[in-house]
């Protein structure tokens, strides 16, 4: 079973992540800032991941600590979940377009954690979210996560738009990489025979 739970407790933050990486893209995401909520959900169901996510944060200083404290506990459920990595495909990679919004994802669930994220956001909010939560919360998925993580929007001036496709984007290329290579089920992806 590729699941995992995490709890993450800080004096900033109480976060519960739980996981299936084999699970249809159902969804429960509650963190208390609406438009990360439907991010979230956007991840679930794009990946194929089964994710509950149950965040009580420091909403009254700002939307910061609950996004990241977030994508640190999905990173480490995702690391958990993957075990030694054995049987994955490790690499996916997607073009993705909604409307005027092009953005292109490239990740290596590498064990080596790097974040090129390249929205440039038009504008600082999306509603009351502030856009640049959305390279905070992918750089902690992707360090917490080991992921190497590429992220480019192409087009795009629509902020809603763009932080939605880089998100669809990231769920479509995770899906490819955590699937099962049906061609060398029984390896790990790597010529040092360890990730």
């Amino acid at each position: 079973m590729r699941t995992a739970k995490i709890t993450r407790t800080t004096a900033e933050t109480a976060i519960e992540v739980e996981i299936d990486l084999d699970g249809t893209g159902a969804y429960d995401n509650q963190t208390g800032v609406g438009f990360f909520d439907h991010m979230l959900d956007q991840l679930s169901r794009h990946a194929l991941i089964d994710m509950t996510v149950r965040a009580k944060g420091d909403l009254h200083v700002d939307d910061h600590h609950t996004v990241e404290d977030t994508g640190i506990a999905l990173g480490q459920a995702l690391k958990q979940a993957l075990g030694d990595k054995t049987g994955i495909r490790r690499y996916g990679a997607c073009h993705l377009a909604m409307d005027d919004a092009q953005v292109r994802c490239a990740l290596d669930l590498s064990a080596r954690p790097f974040l090129i994220c390249n929205l440039d956001f038009r504008s600082a909010k999306i509603g009351s979210f502030d856009t640049d939560l959305v390279q905070e919360f992918f750089q902690a998925l992707a360090t917490h996560g080991g992921i190497t993580l590429h992220i480019d929007r192409l087009h795009g001036h629509n902020a809603h738009h763009v932080a939605e496709a880089a998100f669809k984007a990231v769920a479509r290329a995770l899906r490819e990489a955590v699937e099962p290579d049906p061609r060398r089920a029984d390896a790990i992806p790597s010529t040092k025979g360890a990730l």
